[in-house]
């Protein structure tokens, strides 16, 4: 991890009741108290960059127009969740069923195990650090607050804690929370305001 302070939000709910990887669905984002409540508990200047699906983006969105000292950079693909291919969209229960140890090897290991047509946790985790590096390159020592998914969130979170994929995927992480990370350290984890 470079100079830089990462506030990690996850974005307004869905309320899905199944997997959702790319697949582009809106967050409720009615809450407008809870909104501002987070706005408040993050950064005044800071970049603000967001996942480019639009549950991500529209929260970003939400975020930004509060506090006019927040530069707001596009859209990044590389934040993006997890990748569940032919499991997004399906519940919990019929991944289970249909694909039974291959979905258990994927809580249970989930470094190197992928859903069919999707990625791993380590193909997720390695495309996530490569736009987090890219970012910090044009941004050394800068303040970022990153909208994006639980998914992404917790691979951060693992690598600045040093833990395993395995240890990190229970870790719980509401939307609308805030997860902060900075060089060599866990400041604060799902911090709801």
């Amino acid at each position: 991890m470079s100079g830089c302070t990462w506030h990690w939000v996850r974005h307004g709910p869905t309320h899905e009741k199944a997997f959702t990887g790319w697949r582009d669905v809106p967050a409720d984002l009615s809450d407008t108290a809870a909104i501002a409540r987070l706005s408040a508990a993050l950064p005044e200047e800071a970049i603000l960059v967001a996942s480019d699906l639009a549950r991500a983006s529209a929260t970003a969105d939400a975020l930004g127009t509060s506090q006019q000292h927040r530069r707001r950079l596009p859209d990044s693909r590389a934040l993006r969740e997890f990748d569940f291919g032919a499991w997004d969209g399906a519940t919990f229960d019929v991944v289970a069923s249909r694909w039974p140890d291959l979905s258990r090897a994927y809580w249970e290991d989930p470094g190197p195990h992928a859903p069919p047509e999707g990625e791993s946790w380590d193909a997720a985790a390695a495309r996530v650090a490569a736009g987090v590096a890219t970012l910090e390159a044009a941004h050394p020592r800068a303040t970022f607050i990153a909208v994006a998914h639980l998914g992404v969130i917790l691979t951060r979170f693992a690598a600045a804690a040093g833990l395993p994929p395995r240890k990190a995927i229970g870790q719980h992480i509401a939307p609308l929370s805030v997860t902060t990370l900075s060089p060599g350290s866990v400041q604060r984890i799902n911090h709801c305001p």
